[in-house]
């Protein structure tokens, strides 16, 4: 599995139309989907799958340059559902369609039916013209970090989590993730970020910046629950090394807010019984849930209190690229942000 920093050919969306989890219809997020798609594909093309009978709506709000399929889903999170690309040491590209239950199944799952969800991942290799390999086991795109070198980022709270393969140990999982992402060693953070519906996507507490160097959501209050979670997540990656090595860099990313659901916008979501969208429901807001793609690194401005300081410190890491900030509140009330909502297809040719 390739890192997110290399070269990529392009990135993958969904369109948002789900009311439950959107609200008012969705048009506000979908003013955000389209802003960072454009921002995308200013430097990557970018591919955006729409339901069937939103494909004008969207289309009309999409720039030209970004191609638009007609394609059925459940919701719009493609890190979680797309494909996840796999690349040879000659640049031959491969892919894998996970086991998708809806971060949790019968257990704690988000949405009843999935089974539109389950089927994307193999319609996007059969569009991207690669070879596959099917999973036998529940896993989702944001659940998982990689540094192109061996080394794989995860949560314990996530993937050993009942709702997803509750007969495999850790061990296993170890195994499995070995076998179809070609990794040489497994990273276990603790737990993901406080309140994240996911159950602790990596995706959402770190980032990986380099080979031996990423960021990590930080909090300075010891009131607050992610305190102790950060800290936890700390003293693994500063006592570990990586595949090959090597000590693990840190930069600490400020935690915006706490951040809460305002009574206004929980009325413009409808009532569901599996996702807790009520006024006064914490937010899982993150500056770690961004996209690398191509030179530009592209994150969520979510609270102008710490925005600047989170600019900085992408500014000083990433020091060779271009960053972009979108106002992204809209995306995080549905439970993610901008990395949950986008899928890199690495660049390479088609395996034999």
């Amino acid at each position: 599995m390739p890192a997110e920093h290399q070269p990529q050919s392009e990135v993958w969306m969904a369109w948002p139309i789900r009311p439950d989890n959107w609200r008012l219809g969705a048009a506000p997020t979908q003013r955000v989907f389209a802003a960072v798609a454009s921002a995308i594909s200013e430097v990557t093309p970018v591919v955006m799958i729409v339901q069937p009978s939103h494909y004008e709506a969207a289309r009309e709000q999409l720039p030209e340059r970004i191609k638009v399929l007609s394609i059925p889903y459940d919701d719009s999170w493609m890190r979680d559902i797309g494909a996840t690309y796999l690349l040879s040491p000659e640049g031959q590209r491969r892919g894998i369609s996970w086991q998708f239950n809806a971060w949790g199944g019968e257990v704690d799952g988000l949405y009843p039916q999935w089974e539109r969800d389950s089927r994307v991942a193999e319609q996007m290799l059969s569009l991207t013209g690669d070879d596959f390999y099917i999973a036998p086991f529940v896993l989702e795109g944001g659940s998982i970090h990689c540094d192109g070198e061996g080394t794989l980022y995860t949560t314990e709270e996530c993937l050993l989590h009942p709702g997803r393969n509750s007969e495999l140990g850790k061990s296993d999982i170890e195994a499995l993730l070995r076998i179809y992402l070609n990794i040489e060693k497994v990273i276990w953070l603790p737990a993901g970020l406080y309140e994240d519906e996911t159950n602790g996507h990596i995706d959402n507490i770190l980032h990986v910046a380099g080979p031996g160097e990423v960021l990590l959501t930080w909090c300075d209050d010891p009131a607050d629950p992610q305190y102790q979670i950060s800290r936890l997540a700390y003293d693994v990656l500063t006592t570990e090394t990586d595949a090959k090595g090597r000590p693990i860099v840190v930069h600490k990313l400020p935690m915006p807010g706490p951040l809460y659901i305002t009574e206004e916008e929980a009325r413009g979501i409808k009532h569901s019984s599996m996702m807790d969208r009520q006024p006064g429901t914490r937010l899982a807001a993150s500056y770690a849930n961004f996209l690398i793609t191509n030179g530009r690194v592209i994150f969520p401005l979510l609270d102008e209190r710490h925005d600047q300081q989170a600019r900085a410190v992408l500014q000083r890491v990433f020091s060779g690229y271009e960053i972009i900030g979108i106002e992204a509140r809209e995306v995080l009330l549905g439970g993610g942000n901008i990395h949950c909502i986008t899928q890199q297809v690495p660049r390479g040719s088609a395996a034999p």
